[in-house]
């Protein structure tokens, strides 16, 4: 924990010491370049699909708001009476083996936090697998039309049709520098090879389509029950936010007019709210992402903020293209 909060002072801030992981960063660079060329020259395979491939990534270490936009793709995709799948490498889980189908119930240690929320929401079916071609053959053998991978900009193994990056518009590249010394994978130059580019908050720059991540009503985990986000504006609630970016989970809090106890823990990390100095009974909010793998049970007052992303002028544009690349003779099982 303390050399995560470490790492996004450096990557975001004004943190001492980043020159420090220079060399590494250029080790990365020249690795990541070369990989990438090897791919380009045709010395490493490529899986090729007979449906569309979108890809929806970023340049930056740590999430964007990915997720939210596939799930956006797949609904409208699915109004324009097409089907779309959703291929992931399932990070944080412990999958292995072959590609797999997620259900609603399956357990996030094995599946992946991510891959579980998006099924959970029953949008479009989602398959795991770390061989990405894998889970996009299962998707394909199930009559889906067009293949979103949720992540995967640099995983070059499998081909695509349509690349679409995702910038934090609050933090946008940081200090510039790749891994480990700031939090680029990828150059600020391979924008200009992509198809779109979407700003998650913030100011959409020049060429940006910009998305919002809206949410007003919390749900119970582990019950049924919903309520407003507003009936806790003035109430002191704690915060926990295992995503790229607490701080915007704790922004939108706040403007609902909630006191916030801010929790921030890394990407991915389960919330064990035990261990965070909260006392039973102690209500708190949480996101979608981190309530599918709660583990303290009913010990605490805890909810969930669902959120869902809204795009600006040039969304539609977004789909109208991924619907051209589908034939015209496709499965249509939306």
């Amino acid at each position: 924990m303390p050399l995560h909060d470490w790492l996004q002072r450096v990557w975001y801030g004004s943190a001492a010491g980043g020159w420090l992981m220079l060399p590494f960063s250029w080790l990365f660079t020249a690795v990541t370049a070369l990989r990438r060329a090897l791919y380009r020259a045709g010395a490493f395979g490529v899986v090729r699909l007979d449906v569309p491939v979108v890809v929806i990534g970023n340049l930056t270490a740590g999430g964007t708001g990915k997720t939210p936009l596939t799930l956006w793709l797949a609904a409208q995709i699915r109004q324009r009476g097409f089907r779309a799948g959703i291929a992931s490498r399932g990070f944080g889980g412990r999958q292995g083996g072959g590609p797999r189908l997620v259900e609603g119930d399956d357990d996030p240690a094995r599946i992946g936090d991510e891959p579980l929320m998006m099924a959970r929401r029953d949008i479009a079916p989602v398959v795991v697998c770390e061989n990405r071609g894998e889970a996009a053959r299962l998707l394909i053998d199930m009559g889906v039309d067009v293949i979103l991978c949720d992540d995967g900009l640099q995983h070059y193994a499998l081909a695509r049709d349509l690349e679409i990056v995702v910038i934090d518009g609050e933090r946008r590249f940081g200090n510039g520098r790749r891994l480990p010394a700031g939090p680029l994978r990828e150059s600020v130059a391979r924008l200009r090879t992509t198809d779109w580019r979407v700003c998650s908050g913030g100011s959409p720059g020049p060429g940006e389509i910009g998305m919002r991540l809206e949410g007003s009503v919390v749900r119970r985990v582990g019950g049924d029950r919903s309520r407003a986000l507003s009936d806790f504006r003035g109430a002191r609630c704690h915060a926990v936010a295992a995503i790229g970016n607490p701080g915007k989970f704790f922004a939108s809090l706040r403007e609902a007019g909630v006191d916030v106890i801010p929790h921030p823990i890394p990407d991915h990390a389960v919330p064990r709210l035990a261990e965070l100095g909260l006392e039973e009974g102690d209500t708190v909010l949480m996101t979608e992402k981190d309530a599918v793998k709660y583990a303290d049970g009913d010990r605490f007052d805890a909810w969930y903020l669902p959120v869902d992303a809204r795009l600006g002028r040039g969304g539609e544009a977004i789909v109208d293209h991924i619907i051209s690349l589908c034939p015209e003779d496709g499965h249509r099982r939306g």
